[in-house]
């Protein structure tokens, strides 16, 4: 894959696949799925830039796993891998563990 580098607050993520098996144990078709709204930071800016000129570091890193608005960001096709570009704020929680 092409190296990309986002500028300023801005994250690359590369949305991760969900259960396609439901509690009662009946696989759902890709059709009946919805988009995955949990993925992997792939890449991370440096940082928003304050109105004072100073940069105020990103809370997100490369690896993070995060979970993010259903239409939250702007889908891109790279090399046949589909990402999502995000502004941190669009980035709703960072699970861990």
């Amino acid at each position: 894959m092409s190296k990309l580098r986002p500028l300023h607050d801005r994250v690359i993520v590369k949305r991760l696949e969900e259960e396609r098996v439901s509690a009662g144990g009946i696989v759902i078709p890709d059709s009946a799925t919805e988009k995955p709204t949990r993925g992997k930071v792939i890449a991370a800016g440096t940082g928003r830039i304050l109105e004072n000129g100073t940069v105020r570091p990103m809370s997100l890193k490369e690896g993070d796993v995060v979970l993010f608005g259903k239409y939250a960001g702007q889908e891109i096709k790279i090399d046949g891998e589909e990402l999502v570009f995000l502004k941190e704020e669009d980035v709703v929680a960072v699970i861990e563990g």
